[in-house]
């Protein structure tokens, strides 16, 4: 079977991302890669060893061999470009959070319904094994009912003033950072997991720099800690570096979370404990393959990821035997194969999360800006299917 052909558009921490993982599927070319100029696309291509590169991503649209595009742009260009895909006839695969606004989810969600074509929000994090078997585990009623959800996000790489990222600039990033960025990861799995549906929040949110240190010249995400002080401009800021909610799910569950970009040590520690009436489940992405189960009246277990030892919904994620590891990219493999296999083959199942996934997650985002302008409880509307 020749490979279908896909476009990146992006050349970011994230496009790099993508362009690898797609490529381990083995059925899928990346042809092409946009960036914002000619000169980024050229170097992320050669780089990268891509065949086409250009500074304008309707080249990639216009271009009637390639049947898909993944969007890694900033979440400013999300909408504009996704529909301008969809409109072109592209089946879409798009970084999270979905867009700016609710508004623009839904009508990226309307129109690739209206289009007929494949949509997916790029929340890869579900994908890990080991979360995987954590929801099985719920679904087969292992932990009985659900009472309690507690967890953080908490990364360190904005810890100083110093730090700079687009993500740091409402205009590029949208009126969440923290949140936005992966309080919508957090959120989206912890209902995910457990299948219930957040329905109430109360947030807060806090500026800890209110000024920060711009570089004078662009730089990657995550790779601004070599540069010196006469390197940079001193801007305000507008988007939170902390954030925290109090949570209900369905009608008993209550929970917690932080997100945080300013916690010394923290490089990427989403962590999350989901206790029910039977035994507790907690994981932490830090340490991808363990996943610990706690018990009332018998010891505790950390589980290490095996596939051939998982409940059958959890062992086709896992690609490789136990005791050998599989991680942040190999969740970004599991979702773009299923998602560009339902392309090929479009009666499988939706085993991916779509626009409409999107769309929950912005509602969910302008719930907490909501909640942490009037500083109290807002409602949320369950999500479809869920309680």
């Amino acid at each position: 079977m020749s490979k279908i052909k896909v476009g990146v558009i992006g050349c970011g921490f994230m496009g790099k991302t993508h362009v690898e993982n797609l490529r381990r599927l083995g059925f899928v070319d990346v042809a092409a890669v946009a960036g914002i100029t000619q000169d980024e696309a050229d170097r992320f291509a050669k780089a990268n060893s891509v065949d086409k590169a250009t500074g304008n991503y309707k080249d990639i649209l216009a271009d009637p061999e390639i049947v898909g595009v993944h969007v890694c742009t900033p979440n400013a260009l999300h909408a504009p470009v996704a529909k301008a895909a969809l409109t072109a006839g592209k089946h879409v695969l798009c970084e999270k959070p979905l867009a700016m606004s609710a508004k623009e989810a839904k009508e990226m969600l309307d129109l690739a319904e209206k289009k007929k074509l494949c949509h997916a929000t790029n929340h890869n994090l579900r994908y890990y094994p080991a979360v995987q078997q954590a929801r099985a585990m719920i679904a087969n009623g292992d932990l009985g009912q659900i009472l309690v959800v507690q967890g953080t996000y908490s990364q360190d790489w904005l810890l100083y003033d110093t730090d700079f990222n687009w993500r740091i600039l409402r205009k590029h990033n949208g009126p969440l950072r923290v949140m936005g960025d992966i309080g919508s990861h957090w959120m989206d799995m912890i209902q995910h997991v457990t299948g219930l549906s957040i329905t109430a929040l109360c947030a807060d949110l806090k500026i800890i720099h209110k000024t920060r240190k711009q570089p004078k010249v662009a730089i990657e995400t995550f790779a601004g800690k070599t540069l010196k002080p006469e390197d940079y401009d001193e801007v305000k800021i507008d988007t939170e570096d902390f954030g925290m909610a109090l949570l209900h799910l369905g009608d008993t569950c209550r929970g917690a979370y932080t997100v945080s970009q300013v916690s010394a040590g923290c490089k990427n520690r989403f962590e999350w404990l989901i206790a029910g009436t039977k035994g507790s489940v907690a994981w932490n992405q830090e340490r991808p393959d363990e996943l610990w189960v706690g018990n009332r009246n018998e010891p505790n277990k950390l589980i290490l990821k095996d596939g051939s030892l998982f409940y059958p919904a959890a062992a086709s994620y896992a690609d490789y035997p136990g005791g050998h590891s599989e991680g942040y990219d190999d969740c970004h493999k599991q979702l773009y194969r299923r998602f560009w296999s339902r392309v090929i083959d479009p009666s499988l199942p939706i085993q991916y999360p779509t626009f409409a996934d999107g769309l929950r997650g912005m509602q969910l985002l302008e719930a907490v800006i909501e909640s942490n302008k009037k500083k109290g409880w807002v409602k949320c509307a369950p999500a479809k299917g869920r309680k």
